[in-house]
């Protein structure tokens, strides 16, 4: 009696699901063209907490989500946050933003750019280049990729993937 019953109950639970309405939605809203996404893999905000005196780059992956290729190139903002961190980091005392060969990225105001040539959807990382420096204690830090909008393009965040803490022991 209890196999008819769950037997019953599967092919209801198969109907219900069959009956459910599918959706089209239209491809190439004009409006979402020339929109895309810059996150950190893996997709979260988990931070990483690293000591000092490591020599080796920290290596933060981002992603770039499009499905076109353009006549232009699409550019991620990404900017080093402090406010409201107790004891932050400093850039050029506990940290610099470099390239993949340890040349420091310059930038008057804390924020740095990635191009994605042609917006075609691709992999790039950002670099961080410790310092050692022998102030006591812990220093904390955030790398944010932050949206760029543009007349001619948007490169938006997903808010589980924009931001990555840095703690520096």
């Amino acid at each position: 009696m209890k196999s008819i019953t769950y037997i019953i109950l599967t092919i209801l639970g198969v109907f219900a699901i069959a009956s459910c309405e599918k959706k089209d939605y239209p491809r190439g809203v004009s409006e979402l063209e020339h929109h895309y996404y810059a996150i950190f893999v893996p997709n979260n905000n988990t931070g990483v907490s690293v000591f000092r005196n490591q020599t080796a780059l920290l290596k933060f992956p981002v992603q770039f989500y499009s499905t076109y290729v353009r006549d232009y190139d699409a550019i991620a903002k990404y900017a080093i946050v402090t406010t409201g961190i107790p004891a932050p980091a400093i850039a050029g005392q506990d940290f610099n933003i470099v390239d993949k060969n340890g040349n420091v990225i310059p930038s008057p105001d804390g924020t740095y750019s990635i191009v994605f040539p042609k917006a075609i959807q691709a992999m790039d990382t950002i670099y961080v280049k410790l310092l050692n420096n022998p102030t006591p204690g812990i220093r904390k830090m955030e790398i944010q990729i932050q949206d760029n909008i543009t007349p001619q393009f948007d490169v938006d965040i997903f808010s589980t993937a924009f931001r990555r803490p840095v703690e520096i022991k």
